[in-house]
Formats: C-alpha cells, structure tokens, sequence
C-alpha cells in the first residue's frame, strides 16, 4: 500500500492500469476450453467454484466502476459496502454462461481502465467514506486494490483447475 498517496508516480500509476487492464485476458485464458464439470467443481461447499468467481470479477467491475465515479465526480461520497457471499448466492452466477461473464469483466474493466488513464494527480486524493473501514478510501487505494483483484482471482482460478482435475 502506497503510504503517502501524494507520492504515486506516473510511472506508478501506469503500472497500475496496466496490470488491471491485462487481466480480463489473463482470465480468459484461463477458463478458454475448461468443461463445465470444473467450471462447477468446489473445493468445499462454502468456497467459490471458478464459475462464481467470474461473477464476482463481473459484478464487482461495475462496484469499483461506480466507485471510482463516485470519488472522482461526487462531493463527499459514502461507500455501499456489498456482502460478496451474498451476491454469489443470490445473483445467479451458476446460471450464467462463463464467456458472457467473462465478456462483462473485460468491457467493464476496459472502460474503468480507459476513465483512470485520464487521472490528473490531484485526482489520486480524492475519495469516499468506506463505512466498514470507518475511514476515506482514496482513488490511489482503489487503484492498487483494483491492480491486484483480478491477479488474486487468477491463482484462484488456477488452483481450482488443478484442484478439480486430479
């Protein structure tokens, strides 16, 4: 984590959106021609399946898309914080095909990455009130958080394939 946000660099900051811009493919590569079996295999009945982590990648892009308009358009903003458990079990992603939530996560993605390359470094301070951390989220926080999401959801993606093949 960035400790003074003042002091992200350009450099930084591409680095940043690259990486996020990068893993909608890096996903999709890694659930291309994956069956349906593993796409629904569970490790344990209260873990994710790769299935429902691609809904949560999809239907979290458009939290942190609403995020980042909030922070960067809206004066004072608060944080709705969302139960992601509850959305994979409420929001029907056994249901819905992987290529169209893979689909989701990248056009999603794509927009928000193509919104934050035209950050001005006053931006990176700007934020909303998170009600769970009881403090500001910065745009330069959300940044690093949104970089590493979609690698974490990888490994994931990755150990349940070996996982549900051996």
């Amino acid at each position: 984590m960035v400790k003074d946000l003042n002091l992200m660099t350009e450099a930084e900051i591409k680095k940043h959106l690259d990486m996020a811009a990068k893993s909608p493919q890096q996903i999709a590569a890694a659930v291309s021609g994956v069956s349906d079996a593993v796409l629904r295999y569970k490790p344990a009945p209260d873990k994710w399946c790769m299935l429902e982590v691609l809904g949560h990648l999809a239907d979290v892009e458009v939290v942190y898309a609403h995020r980042f308009r909030q922070m960067l358009a809206d004066n004072e903003p608060v944080i709705a914080p969302i139960d992601q458990d509850a959305w994979a079990r409420n929001l029907d992603y056994l249901d819905t095909p992987a290529p169209e939530l893979v689909a989701l996560y990248g056009l999603n993605r794509h927009h928000t990455v193509q919104l934050l390359r035209r950050l001005k470094p006053a931006d990176l301070d700007k934020g909303a009130f998170h009600p769970e951390l009881n403090r500001k989220v910065t745009v330069a926080e959300l940044l690093e958080k949104l970089s590493a999401h979609g690698a974490g959801h990888l490994q994931q993606i990755e150990k349940l394939k070996k996982a549900a093949t051996q």
